[in-house]
């Protein structure tokens, strides 16, 4: 059973609170923390719409930009060069480019963090 819901490229996690007797849903994927509930599936449904577009209007009302979950998906556009060096990175490494490139994207992006934070 998938306990996920999807509106306007959100999805939303669907939990039973036992105690409440409630369904209560968070937007998952975003650094923002986006929270919801409903008595019914209906009830929450709506609710989860409702509080997506409270977010976009709200995030366009104060000039920035809502945050949107990122697909997974990621093209490229580098230098065959870049993109030999690559492939043969990949396979020294004994993994396909996809994973390779994760990999390497994920270490950029932690060392790219850690000198923002040590900017601010």
């Amino acid at each position: 059973m998938n306990n996920t819901m999807t509106y306007r490229g959100y999805t939303a996690s669907m939990t039973f609170d036992t105690d409440d007797k409630i369904i209560v849903g968070r937007v998952l994927d975003v650094d923002d923390i986006i929270v919801f509930h409903g008595e019914s599936v209906v009830e929450f449904e709506a609710a989860f719409h409702a509080t997506v577009d409270d977010y976009v209007s709200a995030c366009e009302t104060l000039g920035s930009i809502p945050e949107k979950p990122a697909s997974g998906k990621l093209m490229l556009r580098v230098t065959p060069a870049v993109h030999a060096a690559a492939l043969k990175a990949a396979a020294r490494s004994g993994t396909s480019l996809n994973k390779w490139a994760e990999q390497a994207l994920r270490l950029a992006s932690r060392k790219a963090k850690g000198k923002s934070s040590a900017n601010a």
